[in-house]
């Protein structure tokens, strides 16, 4: 008896889920079946090989998915974006969305004067009745590309082409460089600033001085203007991408990426809007939800590193481990996280204004 009573409860749970599949599947369908029109406002051009381009192919793929119209503004500035997102309102779009820190103000202005409009703000820090902003825990794909570069370094002197030294630059820079020391402790990580995001001249110098002056043999980056790769290429020094795989135009000397798929954010929070569920929120999500992760490694790559970022990538999924845990001393030497402590998200989020031991600045620009 006992035996008929499981097998009746295995089958009636086996409907109710099968009609919860179904129901939610219907509900989905219903949603897309007439076209939404998006709005998407970059601050540069979507085929730019790097930051634009991640959210142009993660928008496409979302619009398949979810029967959107996108329309693109590209090239916005700060003084003209308040002008775009009038624009695309009136031409019938119910979703904006813009992919550049400094679009801040004018995002939530545009929130509050369109209340029944949905805002998304990549990189942004607001949240409302009708605008979410979000960013993805790129520190962690950053520690497994220098973990790459560790492994992959002849020389111990690895170069680094930043934008500027604000708070998601330094993070970045810092968990590489914990990266690269986790797998060769001895390694340093020389940075040059270009106080630019896309300035492709600063970009390009940059990464020449940091050739000339360190004779480094392996390029990362955190730009906008993918310069640093070409001239990597150009001299023969190994390099690791951003934003984007690049391995198909540098097919002597790229490595990896570090690179966004935006689709993954985009698909399951615009459902929820075409669904009347959307709910204003801060986001920063990591390696598990799929919006972080590392391209492919080329057939460059020194035989050994798969094995070794396959295993540090499954402990950051697990949460069982993340790239700031303690103990932690910075490049003067003093101790920043103690042994057994984490960095919180607000520090990493707001005040990293240090660098971690192996880290060397480049004073002489």
């Amino acid at each position: 008896m006992k035996k008929v009573f499981m097998i009746s409860g295995v089958i009636i749970l086996a409907i109710i889920v099968g009609i919860f599949v179904i129901t939610t599947r219907e509900t989905e369908t219903m949603v897309t079946e007439e076209t939404t029109k998006v709005g998407v406002i970059l601050n540069g051009k979507k085929d730019d090989r790097n930051w634009c381009q991640s959210h142009y192919e993660g928008l496409e793929k979302t619009a398949t998915q979810l029967n959107l119209e996108l329309i693109y503004k590209e090239t916005v500035t700060t003084e003209t974006i308040c002008g775009v997102i009038d624009e695309l309102i009136h031409s019938g779009c119910e979703i904006i969305v813009a992919n550049s820190f400094e679009f801040g103000t004018g995002m939530e202005e545009a929130a509050e004067k369109y209340p029944e409009i949905y805002f998304f703000h990549a990189t942004g820090v607001g949240e409302g009745k009708n605008l979410s902003s979000y960013f993805g825990r790129m520190y962690q794909i950053r520690y497994l590309t220098g973990i790459v570069a560790g492994m992959q370094t002849e020389t111990g002197r690895i170069g680094y082409v930043a934008a500027f030294p604000i708070a998601e630059v330094n993070r970045g820079i810092n968990a590489f460089t914990l990266g690269v020391r986790s797998v060769n402790p001895e390694a340093e990580v020389y940075v040059c600033w270009t106080n630019s995001w896309n300035d492709d001249t600063a970009a390009e110098q940059a990464a020449e001085r940091l050739i000339d002056e360190y004779e480094i043999d392996i390029m990362a980056m955190h730009s906008d203007s993918i310069k640093p790769l070409e001239v990597a290429e150009r001299c023969g020094v190994m390099s690791i991408g951003y934003n984007v795989d690049n391995s198909a135009h540098y097919p002597n000397t790229f490595l990896t990426a570090a690179v966004w798929d935006w689709e993954n954010f985009y698909t399951p929070h615009i459902l929820t809007c075409l669904q009347g569920k959307f709910e204003g929120h801060h986001y920063w999500e990591g390696v598990e939800t799929g919006m972080v992760s590392m391209a492919p490694l080329s057939a460059v790559v020194k035989a050994g590193v798969q094995e070794e970022v396959d295993v540090r990538q499954q402990l950051l999924i697990s949460g069982n481990f993340d790239v700031f845990y303690g103990p932690i001393r910075d490049n003067k030497g003093r101790i920043r996280v103690e042994e057994g402590e984490s960095m919180t998200d607000s520090a990493m989020l707001n005040s990293f204004d240090w660098y971690v031991e192996g880290v060397v600045i480049d004073e002489k620009q």
